[in-house]
């Protein structure tokens, strides 16, 4: 039988938490607010399903674009790609530079 092929597949040490951050992430997270052309850390949070972003994009720097709903559009640059994530607030952290 084919091994299935999942959103989280191959993410057992990208979507790890260390020891002492386990559990659920401080509700003020889920609170942030962006503006639109501020640069922002996909960093995603594997405690909160809802609104996560692929795991191709973890890590990557991007500018959010616009709100959809309760969550941001940020646009990444994939390779040559400029690519659109939608990604709730959660997994989104301010870029400091």
């Amino acid at each position: 039988m084919q091994a299935s092929r999942g959103t989280r597949t191959k993410t057992r040490n990208l979507l790890k938490k260390k020891a002492r951050a386990r559990g659920l992430s401080p509700i003020t997270k889920g609170l942030q607010t962006f503006e639109e052309g501020e640069k922002v850390n996909i960093i995603i949070d594997p405690s909160v399903h809802k609104g996560m972003p692929f795991s191709r994009f973890h890590g990557l720097t991007g500018v959010v674009i616009g709100e959809r709903g309760s969550a941001y559009e940020v646009s990444v640059k994939d390779g040559d790609k400029v690519k659109t994530v939608v990604a709730r607030p959660e997994h989104l952290v301010k870029n400091k530079n």
